[in-house]
């Protein structure tokens, strides 16, 4: 392919293209049924269509398309097996194996970038990429000096796509509005926006790994790649090779689990505290263990910058909410603009609605797995649930909306691993505010 398509009406009419494609499968099976052939024959088909579709059309438009096809494989431990099995495979290919530009595209963006003689920069290019994502892809070459090196390419018109999806987006959000009154939408869509700039801009991304691979530089339990020459739309960084998070989630060993989870989950709430920002793209596409039984990052595209680390309130929310005090959580989140003045919800819901966050932390160690995430899940997205309408009635302002989809993300991921880890530890030396909340009550208390 030498391009992606950027036009609003040809990929509207793709998007459009998923649920036409499922209403057609839908009434070819009844046919099918008609002819005597078994409903779950038919059902079992019809999964597996769907499945293929979705990755092909999410994986051919890329950008914000392929962007929300990454956000369901960080959450698909959330929905019901018999719903998520069928499109887990499809989900995953999506975290890095899209389908790839061609090689004449790839040679045009290297030499705008780079000058016609760009591959005398390298020993060896290959053509195939190593990887193909939702604004770019990988090709593995060996540096003039001999280094293995990942050379990541933008596709030529990522950015009107990814602005075009949003757009798509922005309008429905519009549509959605009297449906969750308690969410400002204008101020959550403007911080997308400008999420979504950051992640085309590399000449910040490349800024943003080198901080982080200069803070892990040596680090025992982590491997960040450094970087060795960034444009515009090219970056050159390490190569690192490893066993890709999604594989270890397959068929991991409990002990390989539990280790990638720890890992993983410490390298993202620790990011504020150590480097100043939070990799946002917790996806486990961009993550790997390698030889060595390091964790392995990549892609700094989304960044969440937090020069002071989490916010102050973060933390004392969270352990007001793990001591059970639901009149004075409402207080701080009222302060803080999570619950906006006009919305009545109540204190008990709002505690129900914390605990993918409060539960995990309650207990030295906690392990994740996708029956714990279905209940926490089920409880604010099933109808029948009285914690139903919780969420309709919650703001997410906007300086939270990488630390929402991170944490969450990063949830999300661990219940995937079926990992045992010690959140509570993280939690206190992640999150500012929380020990000293403890502090302060036992202090009290004592007098």
């Amino acid at each position: 392919m030498s391009d992606i398509p950027r036009r609003t009406f040809t990929r509207t009419a793709r998007l459009a293209s998923l649920p036409i494609g499922a209403a057609g499968r839908s009434a070819a099976g009844l046919g099918k049924r008609l002819a005597g052939v078994s409903a779950e024959q038919i059902a079992a088909e019809n999964q597996t269509k769907t499945a293929e579709q979705l990755f092909r059309v999410l994986g051919d438009l890329k950008g914000g398309a392929m962007k929300i096809g990454q956000a369901l494989s960080v959450m698909e431990a959330a929905f019901p097996e018999d719903v998520a099995a069928p499109y887990r495979a499809s989900l995953t290919k999506l975290q890095d194996s899209a389908p790839p530009m061609s090689i004449e595209t790839v040679a045009k963006v290297m030499e705008a970038e780079f000058g016609s003689n760009w591959r005398e920069r390298f020993q060896e290019f290959s053509d195939a990429p190593a990887a193909a994502a939702s604004l770019g892809q990988v090709h593995q070459a060996i540096s003039k000096d001999g280094r293995k090196v990942a050379v990541k390419i933008q596709y030529p018109g990522a950015d009107k796509a990814l602005l075009n999806d949003f757009e798509q987006a922005a309008r429905f959000s519009r549509i959605a509005q009297p449906l969750a009154p308690g969410i400002d939408f204008k101020a959550l869509m403007d911080e997308m926006r400008k999420v979504l700039a950051e992640e085309l801009d590399y000449f910040r991304e490349a800024q943003a790994q080198r901080q982080f691979a200069l803070s892990y530089d040596g680090d025992p339990n982590v491997k960040i790649p450094h970087i060795l020459a960034a444009t515009a739309h090219v970056l050159i960084s390490e190569w690192i090779d490893g066993t890709p998070l999604s594989k270890i989630i397959e068929s991991g060993t409990k002990a390989q689990r539990d280790r990638a989870g720890d890992l993983y989950q410490t390298f993202l709430l620790s990011g504020p505290t150590r480097v100043g920002m939070l990799h946002a793209d917790p996806h486990p596409g961009n993550f790997r263990m390698t030889a060595d039984d390091k964790l392995g990052v990549l892609d700094f595209g989304a960044v969440a910058r937090l020069p002071e680390g989490f916010p102050a309130a973060m933390g004392q929310l969270l352990a007001i909410a793990m001591s059970g005090d639901a009149d004075r959580v409402i207080e701080v989140m009222r302060d803080q603009n999570f619950i906006l003045p006009s919305v009545e919800i109540s204190p008990t819901a709002v505690l129900n609605y914390l605990s993918p966050f409060t539960e995990p932390a309650q207990t030295e160690k906690f392990e994740f797995n996708r029956d714990w995430m279905r209940e926490q899940f089920g409880r604010v997205n099933d109808p029948r649930n009285p914690d139903f309408s919780t969420g309709l009635k919650m703001n997410l302002p906007p300086q939270y909306v990488l630390v929402h989809r991170v944490w969450l993300g990063c949830i999300g991921v661990l219940s995937q691993l079926n990992a045992e880890v010690g959140v509570r530890g993280e939690i206190e030396r992640s999150m500012p505010g929380f020990l000293d909340y403890f502090a302060n009550n036992n202090k009290n208390a004592s007098l």
